[in-house]
């Protein structure tokens, strides 16, 4: 095994690989969502806060986590899951934590997912929250991890052609940006490390069933030009699948002028923020963007 970051994931890692899961296509998604509920169910909450309360911005649902009377500012995070699981329920910790460190507002987007609702849906839905909240008073984020990544990366660029505001800052965790899913780590990671590149081409199928949108710059950013987005922090992680497209969007923000934070965590894996009970380490690197998105609060 390459260097993992710590004993807890290596041991995490090992038991995947001694027991690896059925691919996704066999599982199906609703018995996806329906497992990943139950291990959610099966995690201590997250930190508590002064309220939490679920609410609509339009006809979108959203989860509102209000750490304080005053509020820092307002990030609104878009969940991952390969654009069909994933839920309010399943990154609950993760925005519970990210209000907690920062003392910001966080609303999670409950947004539509494929097969039943390809793209655009999903980005539709994010935009749907985005305008009012980014023509509010105070600074605004937006964050997604994984295939949320993606959603807010086409929600700004969005944005930006409509002549809209755009938020002050956007946060990419391991972020989906080449739906081709032609880059290199796609195959040296391929497997064994905890999201495969099989599960992903699935996810990529049911939300762009045409193999011809794929590498659309309204489906892939990584083709987009990214010119006048808002500052980025784009984070990934070395033993991830999706690590070089990554890679290469920060690559492309910084090459038009965009101003980019890009680190890749070492020994790490895809999804590193819903495993701080996993593993110190994901621990840890959670809460360096944590710290990343307070600076970028604190400087808008």
């Amino acid at each position: 095994m390459n260097a993992v970051a710590d004993a807890e994931l290596t041991m995490f890692i090992e038991t995947l690989r001694d027991n690896p899961p059925p691919p996704a296509h066999l599982i199906g998604a609703d018995a996806l969502r329906t497992g990943q509920r139950q291990r959610v169910a099966a995690q201590p909450r997250g930190p508590e806060l002064a309220d939490v309360c679920d609410e609509r911005i339009g006809d979108v649902a959203v989860r509102i986590y209000r750490p304080q009377a005053a509020s820092q500012g307002t990030v609104v995070y878009v969940h991952g899951g390969m654009w069909v699981i994933g839920d309010l329920e399943s990154h609950d910790r993760v925005c519970r934590r990210l209000a907690k460190a920062t003392g910001a507002t966080v609303i999670a987007v409950d947004y539509r997912r494929a097969p039943e609702n390809p793209w655009p849906a999903a980005v539709q839905d994010v935009l749907t929250v985005l305008r009012p909240v980014t023509a509010s008073d105070g600074p605004v984020l937006v964050m997604g991890d994984s295939s949320g990544g993606n959603l807010a990366a086409l929600a700004c660029l969005r944005l930006r052609d409509d002549d809209s505001r755009l938020p002050d800052a956007q946060v990419l965790a391991y972020p989906n940006t080449d739906l081709t899913l032609g880059r290199p780590s796609t195959c040296t990671k391929a497997t064994g490390w905890g999201l495969s590149t099989e599960d992903v081409a699935w996810g990529v199928e049911l939300w762009v069933p045409d193999p011809q949108l794929r590498a659309d710059p309204h489906v892939s950013p990584l083709f987009a030009d990214v010119k006048g987005l808002p500052r980025a922090v784009v984070v990934t992680a070395e033993h991830d699948p999706l690590r070089d497209e990554g890679d290469a969007y920060a690559d492309r923000l910084r090459q038009v002028g965009v101003p980019t934070e890009h680190r890749c965590e070492a020994g790490l894996v895809h999804g590193f923020l819903t495993m701080d009970v996993v593993s110190p380490a994901c621990a840890a690197a959670g809460d360096r963007i944590f710290a990343d998105i307070a600076a970028l609060l604190e400087e808008s």
